[in-house]
């Protein structure tokens, strides 16, 4: 029988909760703060390795306070998702191809969104 605690999470499913907390907080959140709004019995340490990566890659930042840091979000959830399409664009050559395969398998109301957004109504 596996104990829960020797049960590993998806690759991305804690950064997502960290995330989460932070846009939930509002405001700059320490580690501490942090472990606390997530209360799924993480350790800090756990919480500020998150963190700190989350802040090497670009999606949060920091700012002392005391010792350490309180952290923040770049972006709200929206932005995030954009990036990370831009992201996975970025990995492949023929964007064009990548960008017609997009499209093609987009449901008909994303595809008018797409289409609102491209060619704005004539004034």
């Amino acid at each position: 029988m596996t104990d829960a605690r020797d049960e590993r999470r998806p690759a991305g499913q804690l950064e997502a909760s960290v995330m989460a907390a932070l846009w939930a907080a509002g405001a700059p959140q320490t580690p501490g703060q942090v472990q606390l709004g997530l209360g799924a019995g993480l350790a800090r340490t756990t919480v500020t390795t998150i963190l700190t990566r989350l802040h090497d890659k670009g999606i949060v930042d920091r700012r002392r306070q005391g010792r350490g840091y309180a952290y923040f979000p770049v972006q709200d959830a929206q932005g995030l998702t954009a990036r990370r399409m831009h992201t996975e664009l970025d990995r492949d050559s023929d964007r064009e191809t990548v960008l017609a395969r997009f499209v093609a398998q987009l449901s008909a109301d994303d595809e008018r969104i797409l289409r609102d957004l491209l060619e704005p109504p004539a004034e």
